[in-house]
């Protein structure tokens, strides 16, 4: 292994890309004072790693930068690049040649590469200390350390044979192996800490998970029976859709009838009031005929009255004493009074002929007439009938409607709930076909068929098993983990923090009346916790002990170990308070102890 190149880049005086070649053997680099023989060694002791600018002849790590000159303007950041021919495998990498490269920006970010490939100050360091060419190894003897290392005290000179023996590496990883071992023994500590802490808690969390067992079989049994329910009444309402479809459409061919009979009825009412306005003008003709009739009637009476009394006059005896008129003359008057009385007698009978044929007339136009008015009033109470059985049968199909359309509202969700569950089942069905796929194994023979079909069966009834297992804990994972989470924040926030409550909690071995935090303790119903830890305030934080004493005990160790103040809340048997002695709450409010189970 030998330096093979060094390629400087506005690395302090070397403004432009210079590149120094180097051959096996012993390399001189002669010139007068100033012309950057020295930077060419803080080029090297910068590219393997340099970080103070003191080592660099320098203020600060800045000024590595080219600066400027009268003739060339500053440069905005420095590079250096060096090659090692690595053909003897002297350095740990599988390259026979190796290219490290360092460059700085001006306003202060640093890049590193190894052969191209971008890596950390610390992979240089490392890759340099196993070859014995470190930043810290003495391969580079500036002005002044030759005399440093001939006039060192015999401890110096160790750390300067060490390092020629490639002991240094070793020391400074075994340092940092003991840094790492420290920080695994806080750890470890800490760690002990929350062990004895969960155990504490061990106890009342066993009970409160067979608690939440117990509580998740009864929800998966819930949910199997809520699923039954819905099927059930699934198939009850798609009964009930079917009998009200087939009742919409029986009262829909009832409407039609309901309908024709209307049409029918309108029909007939029409053809009866044609036939009152046919009949109209004879009724009106045989009321006349009436009329003239009876006041021919009247008339001829009057005639027959004054015939009649003209008789009685012709009939009576002559007076003596006044002479009367000519006899002749009175026998043809008679006769002609006779013929008159009897050409009324035979006009009288026949004005009764026709009197009895138009009353015979009226009496069957009266009973057209009340029969159509009969008829008039049975089809308008029919269309009364009708129309309101009609709006019967409207709010009927209406309502039936209104219930399809429910019906269908909760057949979608019942849908939307078979279809979740059929994915659910589709999820089971891969988990179990995975387990087959993993259970199952190739065998061509015919001796093992039973068994392998019995360990089929039995690894897919564990499948099942497992599937259920799946599905039952991707429902309460969400709760469990937000459970748990806020456990785990507890039992940290109370582990780090250094006061005199988490002292307490680290010796609860020595103080057997000791029962943990308040927070702890309590079982909170879900949905109340933040409302309960908002009333109990720091309270929430004290310390629960058995009684008096161990409260003294538990104060003697604060007092002596001077960790802190703690609260703490001293456990007192008692009969069962009286709540009717205590205030009214208001709508929707609960007492805080009746959220604790």
């Amino acid at each position: 292994m030998h330096l093979k190149s060094l390629t400087l880049k506005g690395f302090k005086s070397f403004a432009s890309a210079t590149t120094l070649r180097f051959e096996p053997g012993i390399t001189c680099v002669v010139g007068p004072n100033g012309s950057g023989k020295s930077n060419v060694l803080d080029a090297l002791r910068w590219v393997m790693g340099e970080g103070s600018a003191k080592g660099l002849r320098g203020g600060k790590m800045e000024d590595v930068i080219f600066a400027g000159t009268a003739g060339r303007a500053p440069l905005g950041r420095a590079e250096v690049t060096l090659t090692i021919d690595n053909s003897d495998g002297a350095l740990p990498i599988d390259y026979t040649e190796v290219s490290i490269t360092r460059r700085m920006f001006r306003e202060g970010a640093t890049e590193y590469e190894i052969n191209g490939s971008s890596c950390r100050l610390l992979d240089i360091q490392e890759l340099l200390s196993d070859s014995g060419i470190g930043r810290e190894m003495h391969v580079i003897v500036g002005q002044g350390q030759l005399s440093a290392i001939l006039e060192s005290k015999p401890e110096e000179r160790r750390a300067f044979i060490e390092e020629a023996a490639g002991v240094l590496k070793h020391r400074k990883r075994k340092e940092k192996a003991l840094r790492k071992l420290d920080a695994m023994q806080a750890n470890l500590t800490r760690l002990t800490d929350l062990t004895a802490e969960l155990r504490r808690q061990l106890k009342p969390l066993g009970k409160q998970a067979e608690i939440a067992r117990r509580a998740q079989a009864v929800q998966a049994e819930l949910r199997d029976s809520k699923l039954r329910l819905h099927a059930d009444d699934l198939v009850i309402q798609r009964g009930d859709l079917h009998r009200d479809e087939a009742d919409e459409a029986a009262a829909r061919t009832r409407r039609t009838e309901v309908e024709q009979l209307v049409q029918q009825a309108s029909a007939k009412q029409s053809e009866l009031e044609q036939l009152v306005a046919e009949d109209a003008p004879i009724l009106q003709q045989a009321q006349e005929t009436w009329y003239r009739l009876s006041a021919l009637e009247e008339r001829l009476r009057g005639t027959v009255r004054l015939a009649v009394e003209r008789a009685r006059h012709l009939s009576a005896p002559p007076e003596a004493s006044r002479g009367g008129r000519d006899p002749d003359e009175l026998d043809a008057e008679a006769e002609q009074t006779a013929e008159r009385e009897a050409e009324l007698n035979e006009a009288v009978t026949e004005a009764r002929i026709v009197l009895a044929e138009s009353s015979e007339t009226r009496a069957e136009l009266e009973r057209t007439v009340t029969a159509a008015e009969k008829a008039h009033l049975a089809a308008v109470r029919l269309i009364a009938d009708r129309r309101e059985g009609l709006a019967r049968l409207t709010g009927q199909v209406e309502a039936l409607r209104s219930k399809n359309n429910a019906s269908a509202e909760e057949i979608e969700r019942l849908s939307t709930s078979l279809a979740e569950a059929g994915e659910r089942a589709e999820i089971a069905r891969i988990e179990l076909a995975e387990q087959q796929e993993v259970t199952g194994t190739e065998d061509e023979g015919d001796a093992g068929v039973e068994e392998r079909h019995l360990q089929a069966a039995e690894a897919e009834k564990i499948a099942r098993a497992r599937v259920e297992e799946l599905v039952k804990a991707e429902r309460t994972a969400d709760k469990e983990i937000s459970s748990w989470k806020a456990r785990v924040d507890a039992l940290s926030l109370g582990l780090t923090r250094k006061d005199g409550a988490g002292a307490l909690l680290a010796a609860g071995d020595r103080l057997p009346g000791l029962l943990g935090s308040v927070a702890a303790l309590l079982t909170v119903e879900p949905g109340a916790e933040v409302a309960l830890a908002a009333a109990l305030g720091p309270v929430a934080d004290a310390i629960a002990v058995n009684g008096g004493s161990d409260a003294f005990a538990a104060l003697e160790l604060l007092r002596s170990s001077d960790s802190g103040r703690a609260g703490l809340l001293i456990g007192a048997g008692g009969p069962v308070p009286d709540r009717s002695t205590w205030p009214m709450l208001p709508p929707g409010a609960r007492w805080a102890v009746d959220c604790v189970r």
